[in-house]
């Protein structure tokens, strides 16, 4: 075992889904970079974004308070990168970044249809925290691409090629080394 460095409190959890977060209307639509996301209720299934107050899409996102997270894949993280660095006031990072907005089934907010998973949210409680506001939200729907899921309905996720961001760098994710519960299945018997 190694000896540890200690370091002051920082933002170091990875890896962490680096998501584009379309918001605004099928009008008007906007793309925004997000890494300060995640899972943080199962019933009813809630998530939430933090966003930076200065950020062009803040405002968007306080008047509609309904977005889209967008799951990206390995082979779009030029786009990802792209909409995370360049803002929407100057850019319209759908068409830049050739991408598809798509009318979302439950909110105003457009979905990528280039993407994979896309959540449909909108915004339950707004917590303001310092650097970051944190839009809890209300999983409203889930969007899959057909062709990652079964005839079983089975979501074969790992076909998706999603992308992980850790510590200012992207990877693509890995071999799957385990599933949910695998550490204490009893063992079938022959």
């Amino acid at each position: 075992m190694s000896n540890k460095i200690t370091w002051r409190g920082g933002t170091l959890i990875a890896p962490v889904p680096p998501v584009m977060v379309s918001l605004g209307s099928m009008e008007s639509p906007n793309i925004l970079t997000i890494a300060w996301t995640g899972i943080i209720n199962s019933i009813p299934p809630k998530t939430y974004i933090s966003v930076r107050p200065e950020r062009f899409s803040y405002n968007i996102l306080k008047e509609s308070m309904e977005f889209v997270i967008n799951l990206p894949t390995s082979n779009q993280v030029r786009a990802v990168d792209f909409c995370g660095v360049k803002s929407g006031k100057d850019n319209d990072k759908f068409k830049l970044m050739r991408l598809t907005p798509k009318q979302s089934t439950r909110v105003s907010a457009p979905m990528i249809e280039e993407c994979p998973i896309n959540l449909e949210c909108r915004v339950s409680d707004l917590i303001e925290l310092g650097s970051h506001t944190m839009f809890i939200a209300d999983i409203l729907a889930v969007n899959v691409s057909e062709e990652y899921v079964d005839k079983n309905d089975k979501l074969w996720i790992d076909k998706c090629d999603l992308l992980a961001y850790a510590h200012g760098e992207y990877f693509r994710l890995g071999d799957k080394v385990g599933s949910f519960g695998f550490s204490v299945r009893k063992k079938k018997k022959r």
